[in-house]
């Protein structure tokens, strides 16, 4: 048997999916394996939306090696307990959407039942009070959770806002250190294998030619190799209407949160993401329900300082390639599809892209069912992640503008409308063998927005009401001490992850 050879892994871009991409094969694979050569040119800007990101990312850095503190002063990175949603169920309501759980789930059954009979008699607590996570986000503390399982603050975890950028760049040092190629120059034309029906070569303006066994595009929405092959784009718009955001930097203000926050607005949604050195700031509109130009002022109107720059319009269109994984290419990031960034969800499918690949990577002769496998789980993550967006702006009472009342009619996937049911009738979510978003999640918006259970789960009538309304009343207050004893998210950040700029900012306050 003749010894194996390495795969020539060609990767078309750069940004934060090519370096995530380059980082995660060379971090996690041998050089015997796979070598990797990235094509990148300087001249070609980056769409950088994604600062905010998900707990899964630290599961990938630490998989790779990443120093998380590292990372975190060289990306003026902060902590990220949840999201809060700011008027989208209706105007005046606030819910947020935790990294953790909702209380104790005990004989099976989930908190919201207990919760649900406290109320019937009586007992209308928040949800989110019962959430560590929540309460924490809502002190704007933060501390590293306990890796004792009995503790109560070992119940939530937590993620990112990042210069999305750095963190590229930070990648790029990683990667090229564990022997990544970085070619610089634009590529002018791409050739198929006549036989195969795969990507065979790309041309370098310089006339150079290089070839690979494997070829992953990177390249945004440009989608420049994946283009050229048999995966068509399936559209998503007529549930995810938004396609269009205005992106503006501003300077530090208002409160340090732990946390995203999403604004719903009169044609879409406003993003705040604060970093050690400036707030992350867009509107992200239905271009169909406002003219641009309106969006731009709403966004610098609701800014918590001055503005850095002038806001700059990206479009694009929701959904996903039907193949990501064609022939010998695969689409990583924007090039295999797009679903806004309203869960932060950008990153984690870059990311399981990545982990996808390495579980399924294929020799230099790919066999067929590698790719299908990939397509098929890749296909889950999408659709389980869409239908978690969709609920969003389906489940609102507003009445304030024409897209509100658009989502609040239209028909949705018969997998979202089977979940809402469910949840609305017993207050059952099921908990999904693939895809992100488990049920703590689905319960935080469905509640946040107004969907409530006509009944809970006959079980949680097991345990005497007035032993479960004390249960729960020593969980809200273990909670609450815990908490007030932890640090400012301004004190965390200081104390292991101070970046310079964020040094000077505070030297200069």
């Amino acid at each position: 048997m003749s010894e194996r050879q390495p795969v020539e892994v060609v990767i078309v871009g750069g940004g934060t999916a090519g370096w995530m991409a380059a980082a995660g094969l060379a971090g996690i694979l041998k050089p015997e394996i796979c070598r990797v050569r990235l094509i990148e040119s300087d001249e070609i800007g980056i769409v950088g939306v994604g600062e905010a990101t998900l707990p899964q990312m630290r599961d990938f850095n630490s998989a790779i090696g990443v120093v998380e503190s590292e990372m975190m002063r060289r990306t003026n990175a902060t902590f990220k307990l949840g999201i809060e949603f700011v008027d989208w169920g209706w105007q005046g309501s606030r819910y947020i959407h935790p990294f953790g759980v909702h209380g104790e789930t005990i004989g099976g059954v989930g908190f919201q039942h207990r919760w649900l009979r406290a109320a019937q008699h009586g007992r209308e607590w928040d949800v989110g009070e019962f959430s560590y996570a929540i309460a924490a986000a809502r002190a704007n503390a933060f501390d590293f959770p306990s890796s004792d399982p009995g503790a109560i603050d070992s119940t939530y975890n937590y993620a990112y806002h990042l210069d999305a950028s750095l963190y590229a760049r930070f990648l790029r040092d990683f990667a090229e250190t564990r022997g990544v190629v970085r070619t610089e120059g634009k590529i002018v034309s791409v050739q198929r294998d006549g036989e195969r029906g795969g990507i065979a070569s790309v041309t370098m303006e310089s006339g150079k030619v290089i070839t690979g066994d494997l070829f992953l595009d990177c390249s945004g929405f440009r989608g420049l190799l994946i283009n050229q092959l048999d995966a068509p784009f399936e559209d998503w718009t007529k549930w995810l209407p938004c396609d269009r955001a205005f992106a503006v930097p501003c300077e530090l203000g208002g409160d340090f949160t732990p946390y995203t926050r999403s604004t719903a607005r009169e044609a879409g949604w406003q993003w705040r993401i604060p970093l050690q050195h400036r707030i992350g700031n867009g509107y992200v509109f239905a271009s169909a329900f406002i003219d641009p130009d309106r969006a731009a002022e709403t966004l610098l109107a609701n800014l918590d300082g001055a503005a850095q720059t002038e806001p700059r319009m990206l479009r694009f269109a929701a959904g996903r390639r039907m193949n990501s994984w064609s022939h010998n290419c695969i689409a990583v990031g924007l090039a295999s599809g797009f679903l806004e960034p309203l869960e932060s969800t950008s990153i984690y499918l870059i990311q399981i892209a990545i982990q996808n690949l390495i579980k399924l990577f294929p020799q230099a002769e790919i066999d067929p069912a590698l790719p299908a496998e990939y397509n098929r789980l890749m296909d889950l993550e999408y659709s389980v992640i869409r239908d978690f967006l969709i609920l969003h702006y389906r489940a609102n009472t507003r009445d304030d503008g024409e897209l509100w009342r658009h989502c609040r009619d239209m028909e949705v996937p018969d997998s979202l409308t089977e979940k809402i049911a469910l949840f609305r009738h017993s207050g059952h979510i099921e908990q999904t063998k693939i895809g992100l978003f488990s049920p703590p999640s689905w319960l935080s918006v469905l509640l946040g927005q107004g969907v409530r259970p006509e009944r809970y789960h006959p079980m949680a009538d097991a345990m005497p009401l007035d032993v479960q309304l004390a249960g729960m009343e020593k969980l809200h207050t273990r909670i609450a001490a815990r908490v007030a004893k932890m640090p400012s998210h301004a004190e965390a950040v200081a104390d292991f992850c101070p970046s310079e700029a964020g040094r000077a900012l505070r030297g200069a306050a």
